[in-house]
């Protein structure tokens, strides 16, 4: 008997708790915008509570699903009886598409937390004429500045295009000042433009008669109505990876090559700004067939290198770094070298060169 009326007072206090803590109630929980246009930017609806508890009602947090979704809320206690908000904003910009997302209402009631969902399908904007070529070349306009060839074999070529556009009422001339080297075959589809035409740069890359491998970055500048302009407005950067092509090597011809052994990091010294500073990258072949480093590469123009034409297994030489602090300010450098070679394992090797301006 005094266990039943234990079991029965226990109950009856957490009803009477639970009826004491405050109880948030939503006109709805969900809400569907429909079709929205991205051109018209954020929506907003609201999402109406009530604090149905005999307690004050105060909401922790309110937490949307993805950076998407922006919300508010009341944040102030809502006694029993009294109402709240809770507002949530889509940002449809640069997503088209149907959406569903969620906004979780965390509080002291004793139903938290309640999960709150907005959705609909965004509507794309159409794209303007002027957003389809931002760069401006005088009157020539372009879809883009750089040109990506992306990675190539050594043998391979590659091909890539750029639009152009004539968004004028006049007759637009372009021609191209191109790389001066053969493995590059570049030119205008159309050399003159009517008003409303468009055109394309056409690149092709002929790595078999390129000598480098790695990076390689050249510029090539627009010339338009005959006016040339050698500055960055009317320049492009062509870019493209040159990589050797191992895939033809067996097994044994893989146990046969050679392995290149480099410094990881190289402490160059201290140096005087304007002056010339010289090191070396010491490399060693510890494989068994000739080691040829191909190429010694550094995107920092200040940064020369030179490679090494052929190692026998077991010897060492050394890669020549030179380094013109010509316009450094004093302080510490640190810069990434990328040493290129015919090791099939590691055919591309960085590495660190430090220095330091006094």
């Amino acid at each position: 008997m005094n266990k039943l009326f234990t079991v029965t007072a226990a109950v009856f206090a957490a009803v009477v708790m639970w009826a004491q803590q405050p109880m948030i109630t939503f006109e709805k929980t969900n809400h569907d915008f429909g079709e929205i246009n991205e051109a018209d930017g954020r929506v907003t609806t609201v999402f109406k509570f009530k604090n149905e508890g005999a307690e004050p009602l105060v909401l922790s947090n309110v937490k949307a699903s993805c950076g998407c979704t922006t919300p508010n809320w009341t944040k102030q206690p809502i006694e029993p009886g009294e109402t709240g908000e809770v507002t949530a904003t889509y940002n449809p910009n640069g997503r088209p598409g149907n959406f569903n997302k969620t906004i979780t209402v965390t509080c002291n009631a004793s139903n938290s937390p309640v999960r709150l969902t907005i959705k609909g399908k965004v509507i794309p904007k159409q794209a303007k004429p002027v957003d389809n070529y931002p760069v401006k070349m005088g009157k020539l306009s372009l879809k883009s500045k750089n040109i990506e060839m992306g990675d190539v074999k050594k043998g391979d070529a590659a091909q890539q295009m750029i639009e152009y556009a004539n968004q004028t009422k006049d007759t637009v001339q372009i021609s191209l000042l191109i790389p001066n080297a053969d493995y590059w075959e570049i030119a205008p589809t159309l050399e003159t433009l009517m008003p409303g035409q468009t055109g394309k740069i056409v690149v092709n890359f002929l790595s078999q008669k390129c000598p480098l491998y790695g990076p390689i970055q050249e510029k090539l500048f627009v010339v338009v109505d005959n006016k040339v302009v050698q500055s960055d407005d009317y320049r492009m950067l062509i870019r493209t990876h040159v990589h050797e092509d191992f895939s033809a090597m067996s097994e044994q011809d893989k146990m046969q090559a050679p392995i290149i052994e480099t410094e990881k990091v190289v402490e160059m010294g201290s140096i005087q700004a304007g002056k010339k500073l010289h090191g070396v990258i010491k490399v060693k072949n510890v494989g068994h067939n000739a080691l040829i480093v191909r190429r010694a590469y550094c995107d920092d123009e200040a940064i020369k290198a030179a490679g090494i034409k052929s190692l026998r297994s077991g010897k060492k030489s050394d890669i020549k770094v030179e380094i013109n602090t010509l316009g450094m300010e004093n302080g510490k450098y640190e810069r990434k070298l990328l040493v290129i070679s015919n090791d099939p394992n590691n055919a591309e090797i960085p590495v660190v060169i430090r220095w330091s301006v006094e």
